[in-house]
This record gives structure tokens, sequence and C-alpha cells, in this order.
């Protein structure tokens, strides 16, 4: 569990999740609506050299950003929850490119085997409470960085 007391250190833990991200890698966003997930989206987005304004792709569900080394793609699937619509997610998340994916679990049946899920957790008007949760080694691995930073 990582704490958050505040905006600003949503962006330093965007900035150092960033560093540990390659091409390929899928991140999970969940929490309520209002926690902030397209918020550290936008943070995560510009720690990765994304200089377009990063806006919630609620109406879009995927919108795809170039980034200063990694491209950046950001998944907004609240509206999928009843949905079986498949979007050829398979084709971004197997792209060169870092993807986000905020309301991952409409798409459950889509999602890869392995992925970094983040849980924003409200706690009060400024602070969160991030829940980490890895699969695969790789993402063991950034996980573990992170909660000793």
């Amino acid at each position: 569990m990582k704490k958050i007391q505040n905006i600003t250190d949503m962006e330093v833990f965007a900035q150092q999740l960033a560093t540990h991200l390659e091409a390929g890698d899928v991140l999970l966003l969940d929490g309520d609506l209002g926690a902030g997930k397209t918020t550290f989206s936008q943070f995560l987005g510009r720690a990765l050299g994304v200089t377009r304004t990063i806006n919630s792709p609620t109406f879009n569900i995927i919108k795809s950003y170039k980034g200063a080394e990694l491209n950046f793609h950001h998944m907004d699937c609240y509206r999928l929850e009843d949905s079986e619509e498949d979007l050829g997610f398979d084709e971004y998340f197997n792209d060169e490119a870092v993807t986000v994916i905020e309301w991952s679990q409409f798409i459950a049946e889509y999602l890869p085997d392995t992925f970094l899920k983040i849980t924003i957790n409200v706690m009060s008007e400024t602070e969160r409470a991030l829940e980490l949760e890895a699969q695969g080694a790789h993402y063991e691995a950034i996980k573990e960085a992170l909660e000793h930073v």
C-alpha cells in the first residue's frame, strides 16, 4: 500500500513508475469515480514525454499519444460495462507502447496474462492509498521497486 498525501505525491509516484516502464507494458487502473484515475494517467503520460493534452477517452474509449521514448495508449472502458465488444485490444497490448486501462474489470476477458494493477482508494479529499498488484515477474520487480521508494 502506497500512501498519497496530495496531488503532488500522485505526480511523483507517476514519475517514479515511468522510470520502470518499457514498451508493451500494461497497467490496469481501478478505483471509484473521482478517485483520480484520469489525473494519474495524465501525470504518467507527461512523465513518458507526452506533450499533447491527455484527457479522458470516455467517449472514444481509446486514445493514443506519442511520447518522447514510449508511446502511450489510454483506455477508459467505463462505457463497456455491459458490452461484449472487442475493440482490437490485442493490437494495443502488443504494441510498442505503454497502455493504461481505466475500469479494466469491464474488459477482463481481453486482458493480457501479465500486468500491473493499481487500485486508487479515496481516503479523504486529498489523500489516496494505492494498492499494487503484479502479475508476472517484470511487474513484480516494478511493484517491489515502487514500494521501497
